[in-house]
């Protein structure tokens, strides 16, 4: 007879590591700087608040243009 952990092929998957995830949130926050957002900002931001941002990148670099005019 098989094991549960032999069956379940989701308790087999891998975990994410801290530094992938990490190393990950620290691109989304270099995008979010590129698209114009300032880096103080972005700082001050939670990583969920980031990824949502990111979700639609072409309304962050608009309001972004905005702000600076």
């Amino acid at each position: 007879m098989a094991s549960t952990q032999a069956r379940n092929k989701n308790r087999n998957r891998p975990t994410k590591s801290n530094a992938a995830r990490n190393k990950r949130q620290s691109d989304h926050r270099k995008r979010l700087v590129a698209l114009g957002m300032d880096e103080a900002t972005v700082a001050a931001m939670t990583p969920k608040d980031v990824r949502d941002k990111l979700k639609h990148p072409a309304k962050v670099a608009k309001e972004c243009a905005a702000k600076e005019s």
